[in-house]
């Protein structure tokens, strides 16, 4: 199996860092040509496309503020048709659930979960004009096991997933394939300053049955699956890429 994704152009959010940057550089090994999104850091999302250039194929950076609805819905118009959309930028908001301010719940609401409708909004009608199509939604092993202190994050995510689950068979009849991929520990940037507290790393590694916290390039290789020819009959899943850890 090749998961060729020659002649095809993916949008990662979130791509300039961490598992978005992974998924980016996979779908780029697969010959795709990739329009890579940041919130606010475009040094580093140049650099990410630099290294997809390196690999032969074309990039394009984008910038947007995924919790401001407008800039959300203005994203597409700007990157222009894509056939592969993964939804992968989100905000995480770690506070006790009492502490939680309307803003604090506007802000993960409004990127984790309103953006993807909205980019899904004006992504499908071009997927729908070639009969083809990839949406992956990147949600969280918090749909399964929340963390106590990130109960909108958590909940944003299984809204996520609900989105795909509904769109899924709405969208199977066109050719177009809706999957939603739930990471577990992943040595992220957003991670790494609690996983360098050797004693947290083993306490978090005790809790996921393989033993071990996972790197980004983990969740890349399940993503282009998805949206290769060979990952055509897999459509309205969540696939947990956890180590064990949502058992």
């Amino acid at each position: 199996m090749e998961f060729d994704l020659t002649g095809k152009r993916a949008l990662i959010t979130g791509s300039s860092r961490g598992i978005g940057s992974a998924i980016a550089l996979e779908l780029a090994k697969g010959g795709a040509d990739i329009a890579v999104h940041c919130a606010g850091n475009m040094a580093r999302a140049e650099e990410v496309a630099e290294k997809i250039t390196a690999l032969g194929r074309k990039a394009q950076v984008f910038q947007a503020d995924l919790s401001n609805p407008e800039e959300a819905a203005g994203l597409m118009d700007r990157v222009g048709p894509v056939d592969i959309l993964v939804l992968n930028a989100s905000i995480q908001i770690k506070k006790k659930w009492e502490e939680i301010t309307v803003a604090d719940f506007r802000q993960q609401v409004d990127c984790n979960l309103l953006a993807s409708m909205l980019l899904m909004q004006k992504a499908v009608p071009f997927m729908k004009e070639k009969n083809w199509g990839r949406i992956i939604t990147i949600g969280s092993v918090q749909e399964a096991k929340p963390h106590p202190e990130m109960l909108i994050y958590a909940a944003s995510k299984c809204g996520q997933t609900a989105l795909v689950r509904s769109l899924a068979g709405q969208l199977a009849p066109l050719g177009i394939t809706v999957n939603n991929i739930a990471p577990g520990v992943i040595n992220t940037d957003r991670n790494r300053e609690a996983l360098s507290d050797e004693a947290y790393a083993r306490l978090v590694s005790s809790l996921i049955p393989m033993g071990y916290y996972g790197e980004k390039e983990d969740c890349a290789g399940i993503v282009r699956l998805l949206c290769s020819q060979e990952g055509r009959y897999i459509t309205g899943q969540s696939i947990f890429v956890d180590g064990g850890k949502s058992l």
